[in-house]
């Protein structure tokens, strides 16, 4: 049998997050996706909230049209689906999630759990009292022929819900494999063996496994060793990595100009 290969989605938000500091369009959101998708990226993927923190919703629908042109590509929206719309003085409306999907028609859409007041994405949802919610959204993104992946926990009880509510995928909160990681060598391989038993339950049922939150370079390739992880969206650790990478060829740049050496 093949060996899977995990396709790589680049989460833009932090992109966004820099560009929105200056208030000025520097860096283009659309740009650095165009830069990923040349590297080789397999996937876009966006977390839109309420407060527009990131990722505007005009960033939503420009970036669909440019998904909507490419091949190969797959556009991902992740989101809290029961968020409601909120007004905004400074931007566009956000309508809800599931609003900017049915407008967008990403490949897929990854619902989370997360409030309004969360700095970033801390767990995975709760089937047994969200079940029959999610559900709904679930068949909704069916209808618009739009892939669904839920945000979990790696607990083989709650992804057997996440199969009986009809989701096609689930994404493994990975956020304490990263920090098992930090702590131990042991606590790392006991995490591992969690996110294994997890990730071959998924596959047994029929369920996708995507993985995403605090992966990076030095632990990403001990994760994937568990097998069946069809996608990573990672972001954050990328972002940090070019800069790491690339500020120096970047200052050596500006020192040349400085220099008159061009």
């Amino acid at each position: 049998m093949a060996k899977l290969v995990t396709a790589l989605s680049v989460n833009l938000n932090k992109i966004a997050l820099l560009r929105n500091s200056r208030g000025s369009d520097y860096p283009s959101v659309i740009d650095f996706a165009s830069r990923a998708v040349e590297a080789g990226a397999n996937g876009l993927t966006i977390h839109p909230r309420p407060d527009q923190r990131h990722i505007r919703v005009d960033d939503v629908y420009a970036l669909g049209n440019y998904a909507a042109g490419l091949t190969n590509i797959e556009f991902n929206i992740e989101g809290n689906p029961f968020a409601p719309p909120l007004a905004s003085a400074k931007h566009s409306d956000y309508p809800g999630l599931l609003k900017l999907i049915e407008q967008t028609r990403p490949d897929q859409a990854t619902l989370v759990p997360d409030n309004d007041d969360q700095l970033t994405s801390d767990h995975g949802f709760d089937l047994t009292q969200e079940g029959e919610n999610i559900k709904l959204v679930v068949d909704q993104l069916k209808h618009w022929g739009v892939r669904s992946s839920l945000f979990m926990d790696p607990d083989i009880e709650q992804i057997t819900l996440a199969k009986q509510v009809g989701a096609d995928r689930i994404e493994l909160y990975t956020g304490p494999y990263a920090l098992a990681c930090q702590h131990s060598p042991e606590a790392a391989a006991a995490s591992l063996a969690t996110y294994r038993a997890a990730a071959d339950h998924a596959h047994h049922i029929g369920l996708g496994v995507n993985a995403g939150h605090d992966l990076n370079l030095e632990n990403l390739g001990a994760f994937l060793s568990i097998g069946n992880i069809a996608e990573v969206s990672i972001g954050h650790a990328l972002t940090v990595d070019g800069l790491i990478l690339g500020y120096k060829v970047a200052i050596l740049d500006y020192i040349r100009l400085c220099n008159n050496l061009e």
